[in-house]
């Protein structure tokens, strides 16, 4: 058995006029994230840990931002191709943990919701899906509510 980790990131403006999708559940908020795609930064950040740990570059590479296709595309939809695309090279996920960051609104009574979409759309035990959620205490960009970011780490298997 081959196995390989991988890292990512992702950020995203809050904004009046957006929904917010975290983890590929919507939820009520004032404000949503900007973004080409419905801009799910965890689920971003999770393809990104995917795809490097394949070796098979970025999210931007495989989704772009410019192009038509994936203008306000569902990250659930960017989430399930890049699953694809790593068994592609024989590669399955062992497991995820993944960090919110985000002051408001509180992230932790949907992560058990969140959990259970990545799962089904992995096509994994919803015990391999790790989600936490921390505020930066209201300092920087997320702690004046301006964004949100979250980090994953994964590990892949051949």
């Amino acid at each position: 058995m081959k196995i390989r980790v991988g890292f990512g990131f992702d950020v995203h403006k809050l904004v009046e006029g957006r929904d917010l999708w975290m983890g590929g559940i919507k939820i009520e908020h004032s404000l949503g994230l900007l973004g080409h795609s419905d801009a799910d930064v965890l689920i971003h950040a999770i393809c990104d840990a995917l795809l490097g740990a394949a070796n098979m570059r970025d999210i931007g590479y495989h989704f772009p931002d410019t192009s038509a296709d994936t203008l306000d595309i569902d990250s659930k939809i960017l989430l399930k191709k890049t699953v694809d695309l790593i068994a592609t090279k024989g590669y399955t996920l062992g497991n995820i943990d993944a960090t919110i960051c985000a002051e408001r609104p509180k992230m932790n009574p949907h992560i058990p919701a969140m959990k259970a979409c990545l799962a089904s759309i992995i096509g994994c035990d919803e015990d391999d899906v790790s989600i936490k959620a921390t505020t930066t205490e209201k300092l920087g960009f997320t702690g004046r509510e301006e964004g949100i970011s979250a980090y994953a780490t994964v590990l892949i298997e051949k």
